[in-house]
């Protein structure tokens, strides 16, 4: 009997490449390239754990935890970061996205007080928004951040998935 959600980390060329194809296949945006090679090299390294979600046996998605994030605050603070959560359009509603976050919550436990997240501001980032305020997790205080800079009063920049609000929350 398949347990219905599996989560297994990255550790393959070859699970590197299904992530490679899925994505290309479900995301218009995607691009076809690298991205996942590298993510392969930076979890050998250990600077970056990647989450593969199974549902039914099903690639459904991935989420990654970064040890060492671009966002200044919380690499100042060593705050790992949860990045880039994307379940497939066809497995949302089946508690994948929070069974990525308990496992990422679990593994940053083990070396860190805190976790956060950058989330997106316009309305494809909802269900997002709501899960994570769901999960305990709080805006950290430094405002809009765009392009990893913090966005300062009267600046213009452009509404898109780099403009952010980044949370925090306190893991027990």
């Amino acid at each position: 009997m398949i347990t219905i959600i599996t989560i297994k980390r990255l550790t393959t060329k070859e699970e590197a490449e299904l992530l490679n194809q899925q994505f290309a296949a479900q995301y218009p945006w995607y691009r076809s390239g690298d991205y996942y090679y590298k993510c392969l090299e930076e979890n050998q390294s250990n600077t970056r754990v990647t989450l593969l979600a199974y549902y039914k046996g099903e690639l459904a998605g991935a989420c990654h935890l970064l040890y060492y994030s671009p966002y200044s605050f919380f690499r100042e603070q060593n705050i790992p970061e949860i990045n880039d959560l994307n379940v497939f359009p066809e497995y949302c509603r089946n508690k994948i996205a929070s069974k990525l976050f308990d496992e990422l919550e679990q593994l940053a436990s083990k070396t860190s007080e805190y976790i956060g997240l950058g989330v997106g501001l316009y309305k494809d980032y909802g269900n997002a928004q709501r899960m994570y305020t769901s999960r305990g997790y709080t805006m950290d205080g430094n405002g809009l951040i765009y392009n990893n800079i913090q966005v300062t009063p009267g600046e213009q920049v452009m509404v898109d998935d780099d403009l952010l609000l980044y949370l925090i929350k306190k893991l027990k």
